[in-house]
Protein backbone atom coordinates (compact mmCIF):
# COMPACT_ATOMS: atom_id res chain seq x y z
CA UNK A 1 0.00 0.00 0.00
CA UNK A 2 2.88 2.30 0.66
CA UNK A 3 4.87 1.65 -1.85
CA UNK A 4 1.60 2.59 -4.66
CA UNK A 5 1.06 6.05 -2.27
CA UNK A 6 4.31 7.14 -3.31
CA UNK A 7 4.23 5.95 -6.91
CA UNK A 8 1.04 8.07 -7.04
CA UNK A 9 2.18 10.96 -5.24
CA UNK A 10 5.14 10.78 -7.28
CA UNK A 11 3.70 10.85 -10.26
CA UNK A 12 2.11 14.40 -9.59
CA UNK A 13 5.25 15.69 -9.02
CA UNK A 14 6.23 18.25 -11.78
CA UNK A 15 10.13 17.91 -12.25
CA UNK A 16 10.36 21.26 -11.50
CA UNK A 17 13.55 22.33 -12.95
CA UNK A 18 13.92 19.75 -15.94
CA UNK A 19 14.43 21.86 -19.36
CA UNK A 20 10.95 20.87 -20.70
CA UNK A 21 8.58 21.86 -17.44
CA UNK A 22 6.79 24.64 -17.58
CA UNK A 23 8.16 25.63 -13.84
CA UNK A 24 11.36 27.86 -13.97
CA UNK A 25 14.04 26.42 -12.58
CA UNK A 26 14.72 26.57 -8.80
CA UNK A 27 16.99 29.98 -7.83
CA UNK A 28 20.53 28.90 -7.85
CA UNK A 29 22.28 31.65 -5.42
CA UNK A 30 25.67 30.88 -5.84
CA UNK A 31 27.07 34.04 -6.18
CA UNK A 32 25.75 35.32 -2.77
CA UNK A 33 24.63 32.46 -0.67
CA UNK A 34 23.12 32.76 2.41
CA UNK A 35 24.67 30.63 5.06
CA UNK A 36 22.63 28.58 7.70
CA UNK A 37 23.36 31.45 10.32
CA UNK A 38 21.76 34.17 8.47
CA UNK A 39 25.14 35.73 6.83
CA UNK A 40 26.48 36.27 3.64
CA UNK A 41 29.72 34.50 2.55
CA UNK A 42 32.42 36.34 1.95
CA UNK A 43 34.00 37.24 -1.31
CA UNK A 44 37.63 37.17 0.06
CA UNK A 45 38.23 33.78 -1.85
CA UNK A 46 37.92 35.66 -5.34
CA UNK A 47 40.76 37.90 -4.39
CA UNK A 48 43.18 35.22 -2.29
CA UNK A 49 46.03 34.17 -4.79
CA UNK A 50 45.90 30.13 -5.97
CA UNK A 51 48.54 28.72 -3.96
CA UNK A 52 47.09 30.01 -0.54
CA UNK A 53 43.81 28.87 -0.90
CA UNK A 54 45.05 25.50 -2.01
CA UNK A 55 47.55 25.66 1.28
CA UNK A 56 44.53 26.31 3.26
CA UNK A 57 43.00 23.01 1.95
CA UNK A 58 46.37 21.15 2.51
CA UNK A 59 46.26 22.09 6.50
CA UNK A 60 42.62 21.32 6.66
CA UNK A 61 43.32 17.73 5.76
CA UNK A 62 46.81 17.21 7.39
CA UNK A 63 44.47 18.31 10.72
CA UNK A 64 41.99 15.63 10.02
CA UNK A 65 44.18 12.87 8.80
CA UNK A 66 46.87 13.93 11.89
CA UNK A 67 49.92 11.67 12.47
CA UNK A 68 53.31 11.99 11.43
CA UNK A 69 52.89 11.06 7.72
CA UNK A 70 50.81 13.70 7.42
CA UNK A 71 52.33 16.70 8.96
CA UNK A 72 55.72 14.94 7.15
CA UNK A 73 53.48 15.78 3.89
CA UNK A 74 52.50 18.69 4.70
CA UNK A 75 56.41 20.00 5.33
CA UNK A 76 56.77 18.82 1.63
CA UNK A 77 53.84 20.82 -0.04
CA UNK A 78 54.39 23.74 2.17
CA UNK A 79 57.94 23.87 1.35
CA UNK A 80 57.03 24.06 -2.57
CA UNK A 81 53.87 25.96 -2.50
CA UNK A 82 54.87 28.74 -0.14
CA UNK A 83 57.96 31.53 -0.22
CA UNK A 84 60.76 32.03 2.64
CA UNK A 85 58.54 35.08 4.05
CA UNK A 86 55.76 32.97 4.51
CA UNK A 87 56.75 30.13 5.81
CA UNK A 88 58.64 31.93 8.57
CA UNK A 89 55.51 34.27 9.23
CA UNK A 90 53.28 31.10 9.72
CA UNK A 91 56.27 29.44 11.95
CA UNK A 92 56.37 32.54 13.98
CA UNK A 93 52.67 33.01 14.03
CA UNK A 94 52.00 28.91 15.21
CA UNK A 95 54.58 29.23 17.99
CA UNK A 96 53.07 32.67 19.02
CA UNK A 97 50.11 30.48 19.43
CA UNK A 98 51.79 28.25 22.22
CA UNK A 99 50.29 28.89 25.62
CA UNK A 100 53.74 29.63 27.33
CA UNK A 101 57.45 30.16 25.84
CA UNK A 102 58.47 27.15 27.27
CA UNK A 103 56.27 24.91 24.84
CA UNK A 104 57.42 27.19 21.97
CA UNK A 105 60.95 26.48 22.91
CA UNK A 106 60.42 22.51 23.17
CA UNK A 107 59.17 22.97 19.73
CA UNK A 108 62.09 24.97 18.28
CA UNK A 109 64.00 22.65 20.07
CA UNK A 110 62.65 19.32 18.89
CA UNK A 111 62.62 20.98 14.70
CA UNK A 112 66.21 22.37 15.30
CA UNK A 113 67.51 19.15 16.89
CA UNK A 114 69.56 17.27 14.21
CA UNK A 115 69.65 13.75 13.33
CA UNK A 116 71.46 12.26 16.42
CA UNK A 117 73.52 8.93 15.77
CA UNK A 118 72.29 6.62 12.49
CA UNK A 119 70.00 3.72 13.26
CA UNK A 120 71.60 0.16 12.30
CA UNK A 121 70.04 -1.15 9.04
CA UNK A 122 69.09 -5.06 8.83
CA UNK A 123 68.59 -5.08 4.87
CA UNK A 124 69.96 -2.74 2.63
CA UNK A 125 71.74 0.08 4.09
CA UNK A 126 72.22 2.81 1.72
CA UNK A 127 68.23 4.25 2.00
CA UNK A 128 68.64 4.19 5.71
CA UNK A 129 72.48 6.22 5.34
CA UNK A 130 70.95 8.61 2.96
CA UNK A 131 67.37 9.05 5.24
CA UNK A 132 69.73 9.71 8.14
CA UNK A 133 72.27 11.73 5.78
CA UNK A 134 69.38 13.93 4.64
CA UNK A 135 68.37 14.81 8.14
CA UNK A 136 71.88 15.29 9.48
CA UNK A 137 73.73 18.64 10.28
CA UNK A 138 76.85 19.19 8.23
CA UNK A 139 79.20 18.65 11.54
CA UNK A 140 77.50 15.41 12.20
CA UNK A 141 78.03 14.50 8.40
CA UNK A 142 81.18 14.99 8.16
CA UNK A 143 82.19 13.51 11.65
CA UNK A 144 80.36 10.41 10.34
CA UNK A 145 82.24 10.32 7.48
CA UNK A 146 85.46 10.87 8.82
CA UNK A 147 84.70 8.36 11.45
CA UNK A 148 83.54 5.82 8.95
CA UNK A 149 86.44 6.70 6.13
CA UNK A 150 88.93 5.76 9.52
CA UNK A 151 86.76 2.65 10.47
CA UNK A 152 87.41 1.14 7.00
CA UNK A 153 90.21 -1.39 6.25
CA UNK A 154 92.98 0.04 3.67
CA UNK A 155 91.62 -1.67 0.67
CA UNK A 156 88.23 -0.32 1.44
CA UNK A 157 89.49 3.59 1.80
CA UNK A 158 91.29 3.34 -1.47
CA UNK A 159 88.28 2.19 -3.40
CA UNK A 160 86.00 4.57 -1.63
CA UNK A 161 88.78 7.45 -2.90
CA UNK A 162 88.76 5.63 -6.29
CA UNK A 163 84.65 6.07 -6.05
CA UNK A 164 85.00 10.02 -5.06
CA UNK A 165 87.48 10.36 -7.85
CA UNK A 166 84.89 9.40 -10.05
CA UNK A 167 82.16 11.47 -8.85
CA UNK A 168 84.22 14.12 -9.14
CA UNK A 169 85.08 13.46 -12.46
CA UNK A 170 81.73 13.19 -14.07
CA UNK A 171 80.33 16.05 -12.10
Amino acid sequence: MAARRVVSVSSDNKRIGCPTSTHTAIDNNAENPILSNGKKRSNLGAFMNPSHKRMARVIGYTLTIGGADAWAGFTTVTRARLTVEERAALAWAVLRSLDTPEQAGQVAKSVLSFADYPLPTFMNPMPDARLWASCASAEELKAYALAAHDAMTVRDQMAFRNHISEVEIAA
